[in-house]
């Protein structure tokens, strides 16, 4: 049978074949462009180019035609999509002319447009390429921007996928851009010109990079590797080198001399720090063998020509030519023929990439042509004074730094004159089947395409060069999914190839077949290059084939064409051979994509062909991967080609037939005769298996012949169906076999042939075949083909006499015993010529017996796997090691070992698994066992590692239930007693949807308004209506609180103007009576917008493509009872001008703050919602400060920013200022304090100019320099703000308005900078700031001013007689505040005593009431410990009863809550009573509002009724002295008690202590437009303070919010010990730095713990996520609001099992599929008795497993009962479900159950039920026995009573 394996011309067919065409060229008929052309050439040029810019973009278009072929250009790849789910599919980037089209299509979808470009002038290049965007951390991989590049003449337009846009200006013409792993390289143009004029002096850079956009263009350095030369780093200057092929994976480079006419190799990598210096060092003398010139003048000429000079500028030309002349004597610069590139000085960064037109500079720069014409010709030539010194006078520049290096890989050989190669036409980078990798490049004038083989070594940057192998070739294209690449010959017929090694000739259907032969030229055209090394077999069997006539050697193939290497063979054939203008035939290859490749035809036409893979069968997959895994990579590779050439033979076999074919030919391989083989000889066949068992000759067309009928009829095959049985291909059940027995005792002995090629790696095969088989055997979905495997194994195990594995085989599948009866001899001498390897041993590997012996507590060995394909047996494997072992390291360490064994033609490498041996005495001695925590971590341990492997429920599925069910046991476990901050895949695992969506981070969707009648109408208006109503609703369930808030907040609707007309009043002041009291209505209408703001708070998620609704602010009114307009511009009565301009500003701060931190928002929407009305430009300005607030202003852009400040106008300057100071809070960003600085005449130099500033824009940059600065203990930001403080009115009255403010904000900004740092001002002991801050506190002799502003201050003011003395009326509060900032929290009772209360009436009457205010909640916040909770204290301070409003604002703690609300009832009855008159009204409002803040700060978010009657009580009362700061106070204190819907609360930290006493300083405003104490806009800086506290629990299941008890508990403090408390959620929880742990209790919801001992980051994003908590019902359960007591539950005690209700209640549909066959299945039974009975079984069952919250548990019990039954049936087939009956009883049996029974580990044993695995194992014991003693007459009636056994025991 020698014959049989011989080399033969072979042929494959090609699938799918179908006319191709790009989509973009269709797509391109349709483009608009054709009209605009159309219009352009209608308007004559010069309209065109006059006209406006949209006509000019028309001109600049132009169309594109299918008549310029040669402009259009496109590429395809294979799609890579993030989404794993879509299917494979390919993108085509298409460009003609002025358009790119990038285009998607695949096998289900037609192609489809994904992006579309249009560009300005034509497009030269279009390619894809990534982007890296490097992380701030360093450990943080960069994220790739997948981007494509269009590339004009003057540009780059980069447009990523993400929307980003860019456009990179071209310093010099570019002839080609490269994608790289890194970015782009760009190969710099040359013109002859310029190589001309280059001759005389140093060669600029010919290849530069781009890493980004936004990057600067680089020059590259690389690093040559030469025998005589130096490994030196230098620019690549070499005019000759061009880059012919870049590659990402590896990193490499492939460049063409064109002198030298070889290629070279690069690895392309990141520049080092050494490399760099390098290049840039610019040593004064130079002493190079080739005399280049100094780098010193090279650097100088390069920042002469950087300069953006004019073309004619004489300076310029100047000082080039004087270089150039200086530089060009003669022999200076010598040319050499060598990779080595020069060295190079360094360039400039002066020229920006975003210069759009390239100037002269530009152009000089970059080594372009300088011959270019000027209007002035005289100003090129050189000066004869010119010195060399005189181009010092331009400054020094930074030089530009490379980024990436180059370095030499590889070279070609130097070849001789006459075999001088071109440019490689073609590069790519293939592999073989082997895995061997190589990079080809295709020489056209040698029609050679040229394989260099290379191997990546442990330096993934460094790549090993080997062999070079030549294949003749026109054309070639890769094929990377088949490991392979087509060749396009030159006869015109395609060959398969992987690697170097010839597999097939491709037939293409369709097209002709040669009718002449070529073979005389081919042999003329096949010589070798002399320098490229070609191996001796490859050689012998091309010439061997060249040799040949084509009519034996060809199959089926498209028409010849010859491209030689020159034109003048081409037309010499075409001319020879005219009729080939008629026959089309392959011209080229193009557009490789997986397994498919275009062939382009010589008429012009295109066909998209596909090859076919290797395999399609996932079980042949396996085989073959196995086979070459274990044989040498020679050997592995013929048969892998063998088996490919029979497999896709024309009209090959379909896929079901797959595996009766890989087995005949893998045993005719290993020399056996198949057709004389019984079980061999019965497979089924469409096709005889050609060439290795029936080889046949091709048609030579499509036709066919009689020859091919008579090839039929005697073929094998036609025997085969004629007289085969009608039996099946393989019968494994029991048949009567005594005629194949009396047959085959007839026949001679079966021998092997030893010639085979597989025949010396039997044993080898065998075994690893073996492992596929254990493999296969832990599969669900794949045991079938395990199944089918074992006829292979054992009869290879019978020959080679391995008598254990055919027992082992033998016992998984009992019906092989009578079926297979044949074997071959193999003699001893045979034996000998095969290769035994050591790892074969006697006693085979058994993955079941392994983890049988893990589970018993026996010593096991390692276990063998194959890398790559027996992956879940070394999963497996690793879980019951680290599981049920208990082996901690099993899967954290290294587990492989390598065993090695060398053979003389074999090298093999079986990986093991070293699990830790178990102790011999373990299962002895109880005490060895781990404890039960640590078996809870080893649960943890095993799922976190299962989910990094992989590993998937759907995975879990397919394992056995027997080997799975430890795997389900720690599931079970996790599940349990789940980590809060575990990852989504483990969450997944282990079946926790809560968890699950938890780590989504997805907000809670907004539910719909509550339909209240009052409500409805024109809600939209009242800008109210985004909070979330679900919450609300369960928050406050009793009452409408909310919507009365709402009502009180509203300012949008008229208000009602309610006045008695009497009868002496006449009409005319009746209506002045109305007008006045509209007026005072106003004032509170006015004050709304603050305490809306507050109550809004983060509620919004604007759409990017709307506007913002701002709710109007409404100053009319409705007089009843008809209702009459009442509005103030009737002129009656005096209105007060710009009464409404802050109003207006609170309200855009209001809607803007309702926009939430995690919203889109970006430039572009924020200009969007510019008004264009200026009436509404304080409400924008109020927006702008909102964005701050919130975070959003960062995103606005510097240009902005600029445009809205040079506006001028007051209100945007101080939102603007105040939104982008708070948005930078604390970061001292130097742009922001430029800004701040230029509006603060104290920080800007002395000798500046003076800028006329509106002092409240002043007021507000000192504020935000503040915010900026905060707690920073800036010295310099210090030191000017503690002499603002007490700032001069000046001399001019300059700053003698508004004082107060300015100095209060001075005091402000000055504690923020010094925030809590108390004594530990570094720097400052010189300041004195203390001291000083006390001077202005108290008054007192003024300082001499120190700083640079002190001749500003010299000058006493010539109007306000101050004096030398301190005016304590401006400066008091301001340094009140700043001593109580700066010594926050620190409990300092020195500085304490400093700020406390007068002890006498008298000293009393010197001190303002509200300066006494401010010093007592100084001191109470500085003595920040002593503070208690109670009214006791209260009492003791009555004079800081304020200091509360900022203590435990967040904590609602009943005494405190009662005793300020006591005290703001007796401040009620104080107005109403005699005493109002002797203290003031004002100043007892003052104290009653300031109460009502502390209430409602104490209360924030709470919504508490009582102070929200004391705030509508205060709401009503519009008369008397109740002004706009009172109103206003009155309604932000509403806000707090609702902020942000009930979400949020106030922060203690000492950020929010500072931002709190900005916004609710105790002086509030006395109209509208009053800032002289405190600005305004300072009152929304609260919201700082504000931190989300509510947590909400989510059903996830109907993703809408419940009630679920929670336990939190409490860190044990000084105070009190550990607490638990008992709290249902939706609740505010308390400051998160005080709880230890919260946690979901049960038994309604799945437990969820969140434990705070490991940080607090997880549970503040669950908050700042608006505070979802994803929760899980358990089965039965209902939620709290439809179950509050739990009598409704479907578990509860009165329901049980035996109730007929339990079968009716409804359960997860997932469960209810599973359920559904089980009833189907039971009705099929034969008996009534035997179906209820079997019902009930199962009933008991599904009860069980939905209590207790495993249904997965449901298909193992169903799987155990049905081998139980099909045990008793004697219908055992296979002992596959009896192996995982052993499996479950061991387990349940193993010293794990044992100790977790014993400790009681969660009053739970095992998933399955206890009581029936005994009766299961009872009823296949007996039958067992009952087979032994041959008793098996009523089997059936003793299982249906172990059933009713079984029952009974369930149900008790």
């Amino acid at each position: 049978m020698s014959n049989v394996y011989e080399e033969r011309a072979t042929m494959i067919a090609a699938g799918e074949l179908q006319s191709f065409g790009p989509f973009g060229r269709e797509h391109c008929k349709n483009h608009p462009n054709a009209v605009n052309l159309q219009l352009r050439q209608l308007q004559p040029a010069s309209e065109l180019w006059s006209s406006d810019g949209a006509a000019g973009l028309v001109g600049s278009l132009q169309e594109v035609t299918l008549q310029e072929k040669k402009r259009e250009c496109w590429l395809l790849r294979k799609g890579s999509s993030v989404d794993s789910d879509e299917m494979e599919y390919d993108e085509e980037l298409y460009a003609a002319g002025n358009m790119v089209i990038w285009s998607k299509g695949s096998k289900s979808q037609a192609s489809h447009v994904y992006k579309a470009f249009t560009v300005d002038s034509p497009v030269q290049q279009a390619l894809w390429c990534n982007f890296g965007i490097p992380q701030k951390k360093k450990d943080e991989k960069e994220i790739l921007e997948k981007t494509v590049c269009i590339v004009q003449s003057s540009c780059v337009n980069v447009h990523s996928v993400t929307g980003k846009d860019f456009i990179s200006p071209l310093p010099f013409q570019v002839s080609n851009l490269w994608p790289t792993k890194f970015g782009l390289l760009l190969e710099r143009c040359f013109e002859h010109t310029t190589v001309c004029f280059s001759v005389f002096r140093e060669p600029l850079p010919t290849v530069f990079s781009m890493l980004h956009p936004l990057d600067e263009i680089a020059p590259v350095v690389c690093r040559p590797t030469g025998l005589f030369e130096a490994a030196r780093v230098q620019y690549v200057s070499d005019s000759t080198m061009k880059i012919v092929f870049s590659n990402c994976e590896p990193s490499i480079v492939m460049t063409y001399d064109t002198v030298q006419c070889i290629h070279s190799v690069w690895a392309l990598r990141k520049v080092t720090p050494d490399e760099q210096s390098t290049v840039l060092k610019c040593p004064e003398q130079v002493d190079t063998p080739q005399g280049l010139m100094p780098p010193s003048f090279l650097t100088t000429h390069l920042r002469n020509v950087s300069r953006m000079d004019s073309p004619g500028s004489p300076f310029h030309c100047h000082a080039l030519h004087n270089q150039n002349r200086m530089t060009s004597s003669p022999g200076l610069h010598s040319r050499t023929h060598s990779p080595s590139i020069s060295s190079m000085a360094a360039l400039s960064r002066s020229h920006s990439p975003g210069m759009a037109a390239p100037s002269f500079s530009v152009a000089a720069r970059f080594n372009m042509s300088y011959h270019s014409s000027s209007p002035r010709g005289h100003s090129f030539l050189p000066s004869p004074n010119s010195t060399a010194n005189e181009s010092v006078l331009v400054p020094e520049m930074e030089p530009i730094v490379p980024d990436l290096c180059i370095e030499q890989l590889w070279s070609e050989t130097a070849s001789s004159h006459r075999e001088m190669s071109c440019q490689a036409s073609k590069v790519f980078i293939t592999s073989d089947l082997c895995e061997n990798k190589y990079l080809c490049f295709l020489v056209e004038s040698h029609q050679q395409l040229r394989c260099v083989k290379f191997i990546e070594s442990n330096n993934p940057s460094q790549l090993i060069f080997a062999s070079v192998a030549t294949i003749p070739a026109k054309d070639a294209a890769p094929l990377q999914d088949i490991d392979a690449m087509l060749v396009l010959e030159a006869n015109g017929s395609l060959v398969l190839y992987t690697g170097v090694t010839r597999v097939s000739k491709v037939f293409v259907p369709g097209l002709l077949s040669p009718t002449f032969s070529l073979s005389n030229h081919v042999t003329h055209l096949s010589t070798p290059m002399d320098s490229v090394s070609t191996p001796a077999k490859l050689s012998s069997s091309l010439s061997l084939l060249h040799s040949l006539p084509v009519g034996q050697v060809a199959m089926p193939s498209p028409v010849s064409e010859l491209r030689g290497s020159t034109k003048h063979h081409e037309t010499s054939w075409l001319g020879d051979y005219t009729f080939q203008q008629s026959v089309p035939y392959i011209h080229a290859l193009r557009d490789p994509v997986s397994s498919r490749v275009t062939l382009e035809l010589s008429n012009g036409t295109m066909l998209r062909i596909t090859i076919p893979e290797i395999a399609t069968s996932e079980m042949v997959r396996k085989c073959l991967q196995a086979v070459r895994f274990i044989l040498p990579k020679e050997t592995a590779m013929k048969v892998l080609i063998k088996w490919y050439n029979i497999y896709n033979a024309p009209g090959g076999p379909s896929a079901h037939l797959e595996w009766n074919l890989f087995v005949t030919c893998f045993m005719t391989l290993m020399g056996y005769n198949t057709e004389r083989l019984g079980w061999t000889r019965n497979l089924h066949f469409e096709v005889p298996l050609s060439p290795v068992i029936a080889p046949k000759k091709a048609r030579p067309s499509d036709t066919g012949s009689d020859e091919d009928w008579d090839y039929m009829w005697c073929s094998d095959y036609h025997r085969q169906v004629v007289f085969r049985h009608a039996c099946g291909a393989v019968s494994l059940e029991s048949t009567d076999t005594s005629g194949c027995e009396e047959s085959l005792s007839s026949t001679p002995a079966l021998h092997l042939d030893p010639s085979a090629p597989l025949f010396p790696h039997i044993p080898a095969l065998f075994y690893v075949l073996h492992l596929l088989y254990e493999e296969l055997k832990l599969d669900e979905l794949q045991r079938s083909g395990g199944r089918s495997l074992v006829g292979l194994l054992q009869q290879l195990a019978r020959d080679l006499q391995l008598e254990e594995y055919i027992d082992l085989y033998w016992r998984d599948y009992p019906s092989f015993i009578t079926t297979f009866k044949e074997s071959c001899i193999i003699d001893q001498a045979q034996m000998e010529q095969m290769q035994r390897p050591s790892f074969l041993r006697a006693e085979p590997p058994c993955v079941f017996s392994w983890l049988s012996s893990c589970l018993r507590g026996e010593e096991v060995a390692p276990f063998p796997y194959l890398p790559g394909i027996c992956e879940r047996t070394k999963l497996l494997v690793l879980s019951y090691a680290l599981y049920i072992i208990g082996d901690d390291n099993a899967t954290s360490v290294d587990v492989n070992s390598y065993k090695l064994d060398s053979c003389p033609n074999i090298l093999t490498m079986i990986f093991q698994l070293e699990t830790e041996k178990c102790n011999p005495c373990f299962s002895s001695r109880p005490s060895c066992m781990k404890p039960d925590a640590p078996n809870e971590s080893l649960a943890v341990k095993l799922v976190v590692w299962l989910t990094s492997e992989g590993f998937t429920l759907k995975d879990l599925e397919s394992v056995p239930f027997g080997v799975a069910l430890p795997i389900r046991d720690a599931i079970y476990q996790c599940r349990e007693q789940p980590c809060s901050d575990w990852s989504e895949d483990v969450c997944l695992l282990i079946g926790r949807q809560d968890l699950t969506k938890q780590a989504h981070k997805v907000t809670v969707a907004k539910g719909k308004a509550v339909s209240v009648s009052f409500w409805e109408a024109e809600e939209e208006e009242v800008g109210m209506t985004d909070l979330n109503q679900d919450v609300i609703s369960l928050i406050w369930s009793q009452d409408l609180r909310v919507h009365e808030a709402r009502r009180l907040l509203q300012s949008s609707r008229p208000v009602r103007v309610s006045v008695v007309h009497l009868p002496e009043v006449s009409d005319h002041e009746y209506i002045e009576e109305k007008e006045n009291k509209l007026l005072q209505l106003c004032q509170r209408t006015m004050a709304l917008p603050v305490g809306r703001g507050l109550f809004t708070l983060f509620s919004y998620h604007p759409v990017p493509t709307e506007p913002l609704p701002v709710p109007k602010l409404n100053l009319t009114g409705r007089a009843p009872p008809q209702n009459t307009m009442v509005d103030l511009n009737s002129g009656n009565i005096d209105v007060p001008p710009n009464m409404t301009s802050w109003s207006s500003f609170h309200n855009g701060v209001a809607a803007g703050l309702k926009i939430a931190p995690a919203s889109q928002v970006d430039s572009a929407w924020i200009a969007y919602n510019k008004p264009k009305s200026p009436e509404l430009a304080n409400e924008y300005a109020g927006f702008l400060m909102a964005l701050g607030l919130n975070g959003h202003l960062t995103k606005l852009a510097t240009l902005n920013i600029h445009d809205y400040l040079t506006k001028g106008h007051e209100m945007t300057s101080i939102g603007l200022l105040l939104g982008v100071s708070a948005a930078k809070l604390s970061t001292m960003d130097m742009s922001i304090t430029r800004l701040l600085s230029i509006h603060i005449p104290a920080l800007l130099p002395p000798t500046s100019t003076e800028l006329d500033v509106p002092h409240n824009v002043q007021v507000a940059a000192v504020v935000g320099i503040g915010l900026v600065y905060q707690g920073t203990g800036h010295r310099h930001n210090a030191e000017v703000l503690l002499a603002e403080i007490g700032r001069p009115p000046g001399p001019e009255m300059e700053y003698c308005t508004d004082r107060e403010s300015y100095s209060l904000a001075a005091g402000l900004a000055l504690g923020m900078v010094c925030l809590g740092h108390g004594s530990n001002l570094i720097g400052m002991s010189d300041l004195n700031v203390p001291e000083q801050l006390y001077q202005y506190m108290v008054g007192g002799h003024r300082r001499t001013h120190a700083g640079i502003n002190r001749e500003k201050h010299k000058s006493p003011s010539y109007q306000i007689k101050e004096g030398d003395t301190i005016n304590v009326d401006v400066t008091c509060p301001g340094a009140t505040l700043a001593l109580a900032m700066i010594y926050l929290k620190t409990n300092n009772r020195s500085i304490a005593d400093w700020l406390k209360a007068p002890d006498t009436m008298f000293l009393l009457d010197f001190i303002k009431p509200e300066f006494l205010l401010l010093r007592t909640l100084a001191r109470c916040i500085i003595m920040w410990d002593d503070i208690l909770p109670n009214s006791e204290w209260v009492s003791s301070n009555v004079p800081q009863v304020t200091a509360l409003n900022i203590y435990l604002a967040s904590s609602s703690l009943t005494l405190l809550f009662l005793a300020q609300y006591k005290f703001a009832r007796s401040f009620m009855q104080c107005l109403t009573s005699a005493t109002a008159t002797v203290t003031g009204h004002y100043n007892l409002q003052t104290c009653l509002s300031m109460v009502l803040l502390a209430l409602s700060m104490v209360m924030a978010g709470s919504g508490n009724l009582k102070v929200l009657q004391l705030c509508r009580f205060l709401h009503k009362r519009t008369s008397g002295e109740m002004n706009y700061g009172f109103h206003m106070a009155h309604h932000m204190a509403l806000g707090l008690l609702f902020l942000g819907g009930g979400r949020y609360t106030l922060s203690t930290s000492n950020s929010a202590i500072a931002a709190l006493l900005c916004a609710l300083y105790p002086h509030f405003p006395a109209h509208s437009t009053d800032n002289r104490y405190h600005l305004q806009a300072l009152r929304h800086l609260g919201v700082l303070a504000a931190e989300p506290r509510l947590l909400v629990p989510v059903d996830v299941d109907t993703l809408k919010p419940c009630y679920a008890l929670l336990d939190v508990t409490y860190k044990e403090t000084p105070w009190y010990e550990e607490t638990t408390v008992e709290l249902m959620a939706p609740t505010m929880l308390p400051e998160l730095q005080l709880l230890k742990k919260v946690k979901v209790k049960g038994p309604r919801y799945w437990e969820l713990s969140i434990d705070m001992s490991k940080g607090t980051q997880h549970l503040e994003s669950i908050l700042s996520r608006d505070g979802v908590l994803y929760v899980k019902l358990r089965a039965g359960q209902l939620p709290y609001k439809d179950d509050p007591r739990g009598w409704k539950s479907l578990l509860a005690p009165n329901v049980n099992n035996r109730n007929s209700e339990v079968r009716t209640f409804k359960v997860q549909t997932s469960w209810l599929s599973a359920y559904n066959p089980i009833l189907l299945w039971c009705k099929r039974g034969t008996t009534c008795f035997y179906k209820r009975d079997t019902l009930a079984l199962f009933s008991a069952i599904l009860y069980e497993c939905v209590t207790q919250e495993n249904p997965e548990m449901l298909p193992t019990y169903i799987a155990i009962d049905q081998a139980v039954r099909t045990l008793e049936q004697t219908e055992m087939c296979e002992t596959f479900a009896l192996w995982q009956m052993r499996l479950v009883l061991e387990l349940c049996e193993s010293r794990v159950l044992q100790h977790r029974l014993r400790e009681g580990a969660q009053g739970r044993g095992l998933l399955l039920s206890s009581e029936f695995l005994p009766v299961m194992k009872n009823s296949a014991d007996g039958t067992l026995d009952r087979w032994l003693t041959g008793e098996q007459s009523q089997h059936s009636g003793r299982g249906t009573e172990d059933r009713i056994l079984t029952h009974q025991l369930l149900t008790h």
